[in-house]
């Protein structure tokens, strides 16, 4: 709350600089803000009486929203690839898929790793989940499993992420 929102009869305020200037009513802490060509800023509503500070409003939000981005720009999303087997993969298709894999993982992604059954493939759900565990052994070195392998309708799925360096 700013200036005219404040509605208290009585404030605790503090000036620009940071010295209490005790309690006082809002109408005489909003004229103080006024000859200064500040704002009278709520910053405790909580407290009794709450506590006001004379500052430029303008000047403290584009701070907050800079420090805000700042923040914003040293996170790190992480996201979610996926690399799709089959039951029936031969070794060197399930290298290639694990090089693929490798790269997502020391990007600092997280890996989905399905295996899709197609019409009487159902029948041999074990030869999808030794395929799964036997990806999961050739990306040891970079990864980790972070779900098992279970099965999600048609296909059986196992996450992956990165191991802690």
């Amino acid at each position: 709350m700013i200036n005219e929102e404040i509605r208290d009869k009585e404030v605790r305020l503090i000036d620009e600089n940071g010295q209490q200037l005790g309690v006082v009513s809002s109408r005489e802490a909003l004229s103080m803000a006024v000859e200064k060509n500040l704002d009278l800023v709520k910053i405790a509503p909580q407290s009794k009486p709450p506590v006001c500070k004379i500052m430029n409003y303008g000047k403290y939000r584009f701070d907050q929203i800079k420090r805000e981005k700042e923040a914003k720009k040293k996170q790190k999303t992480m996201e979610v690839k996926e690399v799709r087997l089959s039951p029936n993969i031969d070794d060197h298709d399930l290298n290639t898929k694990l090089k693929n894999a490798a790269k997502f993982l020391e990007k600092g992604d997280k890996v989905k790793v399905s295996v899709r059954f197609r019409g009487r493939e159902m029948t041999h759900t074990d030869i999808g989940r030794e395929v799964l565990n036997q990806f999961a052994q050739g990306i040891s070195e970079v990864g980790s499993v972070e779900k098992a392998p279970k099965m999600e309708g048609r296909s059986m799925v196992m996450f992956l992420m990165p191991k802690r360096s």
